[in-house]
């Protein structure tokens, strides 16, 4: 029986991938992030409004972003402050 620290030397972590790696959706949500208007770090983040801005599910916003925060992890800063998600992006 392997220990915990074991298995988990074992594995290996993801390289980052390059912006050439997102989706398509992934590329459009990743650029709507990074305009200056859209400020979600001061004001919270809405999956709902997100969602019908890009005539999409909120589903496919909730996967789009957790895709950044794994294939670019170095421009996307997601994180949880007054109850609200705000998110950091810049290219």
């Amino acid at each position: 029986m392997k220990f915990s620290r074991e298995v988990h030397a074992q594995v290996t972590p993801p390289t980052n991938m390059a912006m050439g790696d997102l989706n398509k959706l992934e590329a459009r949500l990743f650029k709507w992030l990074c305009l200056e208007e859209n400020d979600f770090e001061e004001n919270p983040w809405s999956t709902e409004k997100a969602a019908k801005a890009f005539k999409v599910k909120p589903d496919e916003i909730y996967e789009a972003l957790a895709a950044l925060s794994e294939k670019i992890p170095n421009n996307v800063y997601i994180h949880y402050q007054d109850g609200a998600i705000r998110i950091v992006a810049a290219e």
